[in-house]
């Protein structure tokens, strides 16, 4: 089986190259420099290079970089957990909201045909991220699944990183909404 390519994964590059680990210190936080997003969110770089849409109180909402479809974005704690069962009550409380908010923004903005919303908890369930829970968000069309996918092995992707990010976080809801 020939694997998935993707038409315009040159430019990410930058991206990739752009957050380099970061240890905790004193590995106080027990992760030794901790998933991509906690080097992240230790990166200090600007929310428009690293993507971040929104950030509340103890979670925060990032367009995939290597997206499935236009708009992927993930819901996550700050906090690295595995398992939903680790979030606290607020954890909990808030990611369900901002996912909430992640579907209405998306659908208002690209008025899809659906959406894929999950978790792959562990890696034999698809988790390629599973030590830091995060929340998959994907608008669908009918028919985005099209022959470029099945016979190309390529997705095509109809909008840039950077678009998408532009609007998402332009349609993101004052904090005092989703708070």
């Amino acid at each position: 089986m020939t694997p998935l390519e993707h038409l315009w994964a040159g430019w990410r590059l930058s991206y990739v190259s752009s957050v380099d680990p970061v240890p905790a210190a004193d590995g106080a936080d027990g992760v030794d420099g901790g998933s991509i997003f906690t080097r992240i969110l230790r990166s200090a770089l600007p929310d428009d290079e690293t993507l971040i849409v929104h950030r509340g109180p103890t979670c925060f909402t990032i367009l995939n970089a290597y997206p499935y479809g236009t708009a992927h974005t993930m819901v996550l704690p700050f906090r690295e957990v595995g398992d939903l069962e680790a979030l606290t009550a607020v954890e909990t409380s808030e990611l369900w909201a901002t996912v909430t908010t992640v579907v209405i923004v998306l659908k208002a903005l690209y008025r899809p045909d659906g959406m894929n919303v999950g978790v792959n908890l562990g890696r034999p369930a698809g988790g390629s991220i599973s030590e830091h829970l995060h929340v998959h968000v994907v608008p669908r069309w009918t028919g985005d699944a099209n022959f470029m996918t099945t016979v190309g092995n390529t997705r095509t992707m109809p909008e840039d990183l950077a678009s998408t990010y532009a609007r998402v976080r332009a349609a993101w809801p004052s904090r005092s909404a989703t708070a």
